[in-house]
């Protein structure tokens, strides 16, 4: 019988195969047949899974931002305990990129960053990307004002001064701009982290104060 390929799997060995290249080349250097030495399959095989070598970058873009979301998802998922402000520091965290074993990925990510100003169908991809992120980011920045569904105290009116989509935003522009500076190291991890709980911390007790204040 002939042999089952697994193209999916193909196709992640690939992206693994163009992020490594794009770490030490940057995008520009990655070749098809580069990759196809790399990932241990043929020139050929690479061809089958992906027309151009833009189809192939903005694939490994993708694989390299779920493999952020799913990280993040599963640190949200495996402390359920967490209070919501502090759910919000962890994904931001995640986003951000901080931690040292994941420095690689981090230098890609701004790689692609980089090159999708001048091609399209990357900027595409980082757009949707992007949108992904800052949703969720507004689901936990929502949780966060309102100290989360199981508060005591209800939603609080305080937080209708919080829009979250704006927050969200700045967060995550904020995370992303962290990347760079720990990388280039302008800011050591523990500063950049710091820095994201001061902006969580702001927006954690900014509708508190207000309940506070009405409250006496």
């Amino acid at each position: 019988m002939p042999k089952q390929v697994d193209y999916e799997d193909r196709r992640r060995r690939i992206a693994e195969a163009v992020c490594v290249l794009a770490d030490a080349h940057g995008p520009e250097g990655v070749t098809m047949r580069d990759v196809a030495a790399h990932a241990e399959v043929s020139l050929g095989a690479v061809q089958r899974c992906f027309r151009t070598k833009e189809e192939m970058l903005v694939f490994a873009v993708d694989h390299v931002g779920e493999r952020v979301t799913a990280r993040m998802r599963a640190r949200l998922s495996d402390n359920p305990e967490l209070s919501p402000g502090t759910a919000l520091e962890h994904a931001a965290t995640e986003i951000a990129l901080l931690d040292s074993a994941h420095r690689a990925e981090a230098r890609v990510w701004l790689a692609f960053v980089a090159q999708a100003a001048v091609s399209e169908p990357l900027a595409a991809r980082l757009r949707i990307s992007y949108a992904a992120l800052q949703g969720l980011l507004a689901r936990l920045v929502t949780d966060a004002v309102r100290g989360g569904p199981g508060d005591p105290d209800g939603p609080d009116s305080g937080a209708a001064s919080v829009d979250p989509q704006r927050e969200a935003r700045a967060l995550l522009a904020l995370a992303d701009g962290l990347t760079s500076h720990v990388l280039i190291g302008h800011l050591s991890t523990e500063e950049a982290e710091d820095t994201l709980r001061a902006y969580v911390v702001r927006l954690w007790e900014h509708p508190r104060t207000g309940r506070a204040a009405r409250a006496e």
